[in-house]
């Protein structure tokens, strides 16, 4: 399916196929396509670029689709693999994480730090961490390929 070009998002760089390839929900998706393009909130004078999720219902194009300026879709990518880090090690700790100490890191960006931690205000975190961590292992293959996948680009890339 074509992604739409008469909305206010403006795609340049498309990925039409995505619904084939969007991990475990392959064939099944909602989500049709990808694209990096001009951002929907731009105003006169000044262009911002964006990366979005288009979702198809069957009938017409979702307002759930989701578009994101491009260095928030990095730092997710940052947030993915720092948390991906941690639960390989996260077996060691009963609950999977030092009660005593849940910042996992402190990741240096623009002059301060993304903090990385596991969120104690949630009332079941012990066992949704759980949860989080066996459907992380679940996925495993998809992530890694994935996260393989940009390692070699960002490798191409000089970084």
């Amino acid at each position: 399916m074509k992604i739409p070009t008469t909305l206010k998002h403006k795609p340049v760089i498309v990925s039409e196929n995505y619904k084939q390839i969007d991990g475990r929900y392959a064939d099944k998706s909602d989500a049709e396509g990808l694209s990096l393009g001009l951002a929907q909130w731009n105003d006169r004078g000044k262009v911002d670029i964006s990366a979005k999720v288009w979702r198809y219902t069957g009938e017409k194009w979702s307002r759930q689709s989701e578009e994101l300026p491009l260095h928030r879709v990095l730092d997710l990518a940052i947030l993915i693999s720092r948390a991906k880090l941690h639960f390989q090690e996260a077996y060691r700790y009963e609950n999977f994480y030092d009660e005593n100490q849940p910042v996992i890191d402190r990741i240096g960006l623009q002059g301060d730090a993304m903090t990385v931690e596991v969120c104690t205000d949630n009332e079941k975190i012990n066992e949704d961490i759980r949860l989080f961590s066996q459907s992380l292992s679940d996925d495993d293959e998809l992530i890694g390929e994935r996260l393989r996948t940009l390692s070699r680009i960002l490798k191409e890339m000089g970084y």
